[in-house]
């Protein structure tokens, strides 16, 4: 298993911990001791230098799952207290992330750096491939000046040794929009202004430092409650879990939900209505229209390419047509969407019809702790149907796909798929932007924010092939999509 696995291991079974403190006869009690039962006296010390910082991290990620930020830590607050301002909250602040800085490496610096392998030979390929200026030789060896060097990993290309490296700080470099970086104390921190919420950065930390703050003790509350809590599932889902949906269905019933609902029934509504918007605009005259789904992408539009909000849809997502079809039929009930990725959790706090968003991971964490087996689960359908379109709205392709089938005439549109948002997909939305039009003629693009969609996001479990391929087995079993 990799560092990533086993930080992904870690909060999983804090959450466990804490689900199963919060059934418990002493909720505050239990919480306090997670640290000390999960590192007890004695106990060998398995990541750190001693048990002491094993402990102070534990409860930082403890702290994260009950929902705090831990910027605004102050490390007299025992969990305990921690535990009872989580029952006692109203409300939540908005804020998605948050970086455990006992737990940051505090990497070092992004930067191109000459080895001691460097064998300082005649021919010099690194020196002639920079077209900066920035190698020169010192005593016989290669040296990179780094305030002329642009990484551009030419003299890493170049040299026959491999005595150049790229030294790279996790974080920071899956971030697509440069939102995370280290701030003073040389640890990392997250630009609120900047982040689109993808999540790419707690994927991306080997040491587990970038956390969701989590909303379970919220959605427990409300369980406790004499409300309907009813569950919202993503179309992903249906490639992360052992099992069919429809025992899924039966499981999440057993774990608190009153009722789970399909997202891909509001993704039906999404396609139609997009085609519909799709066609509208290409007979006014505009060159192309992107999708709007990813919640990632419309934070990136939001905060560092809002020139091209005119091209695209202002179709709802798939989760802003189930939850209005929710809280119609219960004006009453809490909503909980079950999400692959951290962007919903914004799209959620900017939907008065979506209370919380729970992610897979968590919602793993609640059947571990309440020992609910979904293959032991009986199935049963749902009321409605989704299309087979629809329920392939999880992967990269999908969303354009359904789009392109919900035509008459699906020869009118020509899709382009960014599977996934960085430096070279940004450039080539900038430049459709900036034109008007794209290159190679397509006339509708659909973005993904994590590549391969939403079974690429960071709360994702299986990995991406068998996740398609059970999404697959849903849909082929699923009705068409009805035509506009």
């Amino acid at each position: 298993m990799s560092n990533v696995g086993q930080a992904i291991h870690l909060k999983k079974e804090i959450l466990v911990r804490i689900i199963k403190a919060f059934f418990s006869d002493d909720f505050e009690e239990q919480t306090r001791l997670i640290p000390f039962d999960m590192r007890p006296k004695g106990m060998e010390v398995p990541y750190r230098c001693c048990i002491y910082k094993e402990r102070a991290i534990i409860k930082d990620r403890t702290i994260a799952g009950l929902g705090f930020s831990i910027e605004e830590d102050d490390e007299t607050v025992s969990l305990k207290t921690y535990a009872k301002r989580a029952m006692d909250r109203k409300g939540l602040d908005g804020k998605n992330l948050t970086v455990l800085q006992a737990a940051c490496k505090g990497c070092a610096t992004n930067r191109i750096y000459v080895t001691n392998l460097c064998q300082g030979c005649v021919a010099r390929p690194c020196q002639s491939s920079c077209k900066f200026g920035a190698i020169s030789i010192v005593d016989g060896r290669s040296v990179i000046d780094d305030s002329k060097c642009k990484k551009c990993k030419m003299c890493v290309n170049a040299c026959p040794y491999n005595a150049i490296v790229k030294i790279t700080v996790p974080c920071e470099e899956a971030c697509p929009v440069g939102a995370i970086k280290k701030d003073e104390t040389g640890f990392a921190s997250i630009d609120e202004s900047e982040c689109i919420n993808c999540g790419r950065c707690i994927s991306a930390c080997p040491f587990g430092a970038v956390h969701e703050k989590s909303q379970i003790i919220d959605i427990l509350k409300a369980m406790k409650s004499d409300k309907k809590v009813i569950a919202m599932i993503a179309p992903s889902i249906a490639g992360q879990f052992p099992g069919d949906i429809y025992q899924l269905k039966t499981a999440m019933i057993k774990s608190g939900f009153d009722d789970v609902y399909e997202v891909a029934q509001g993704a039906d509504i999404t396609a139609n209505t997009e085609a519909k918007e799709f066609v509208e605009r290409m007979e006014e005259g505009q060159n192309f229209m992107t999708t709007s789904c990813c919640a990632g992408y419309n934070q990136f539009i939001k905060k560092h390419l809002p020139e091209i909000k005119p091209f695209v849809s202002d179709t709802g997502t798939p989760l802003y047509y189930t939850a209005e079809i929710v809280k119609k039929e219960f004006p009453d009930a809490v909503t909980v969407f079950v999400s692959p990725c951290v962007a919903k959790r914004a799209e959620g706090f900017d939907n008065e019809n979506v209370d919380y968003v729970m992610n897979y991971e968590e919602l793993g964490a609640l059947f571990v702790a309440k020992k609910i087996q979904i293959l032991e689960c009986e199935g049963g359908k749902y009321i409605k149907e989704a299309s087979k379109q629809a329920r392939r709205f999880g992967y990269s392709g999908g969303v354009a796909e359904s789009v392109k089938a919900s035509l008459k005439d699906e020869s009118i549109i020509q899709p382009c798929i960014i599977n996934g948002l960085n430096k070279d997909t940004i450039k080539q939305l900038k430049k459709c932007a900036a034109c008007g039009k794209t290159e190679d003629g397509s006339n509708i693009i659909e973005v993904m924010c994590c590549e391969g969609g939403c079974i690429g996001g960071n709360a994702a479990m299986n990995n991406q092939r068998n996740a398609k391929k059970l999404i697959d087995n849903l849909a082929e079993n699923s009705p068409e999509i009805k035509k506009v």
